[in-house]
């Protein structure tokens, strides 16, 4: 059941984002910027273990990913607008956050 609920909540924030951006944008970029399935997901491994070393854990690392991924969505940005394809920039953005995470988890997350 509670994966049901997991799925349910994820799945509903992506769907309401994604119908939201067909009338605006900034209310859904809003709403994905927000960190619902974050703090959902912290409040279920809470829930499931009362680990507040594995939620510490989790959310320093969490904050260092999402801080190296955020040069990322600029470029996927400018890729976008200098007219490479979609697939292309989204998984050239992808790559690169997948490479610094790897690098900053190698040299400083030791």
């Amino acid at each position: 059941m509670a994966y049901l609920i997991k799925i349910l909540i994820a799945v509903s924030i992506i769907v309401i984002a994604s119908e939201l951006s067909k009338k605006n944008t900034s209310f859904a970029a809003i709403l994905l910027g927000l960190p619902i399935v974050l703090f959902t997901s912290f409040t279920f491994i809470w829930e499931e273990s009362k680990d507040i070393n594995k939620i510490t854990l989790l959310t320093q690392e969490t904050v260092i990913i999402l801080l190296a991924g955020i040069p990322f969505l600029f470029l996927l940005t400018w890729l976008l607008k200098n007219g490479f394809n979609y697939y292309f920039s989204l998984g050239s953005a992808c790559a690169g956050i997948i490479l610094v995470t790897l690098l900053i988890q190698k040299f400083i997350l030791q």
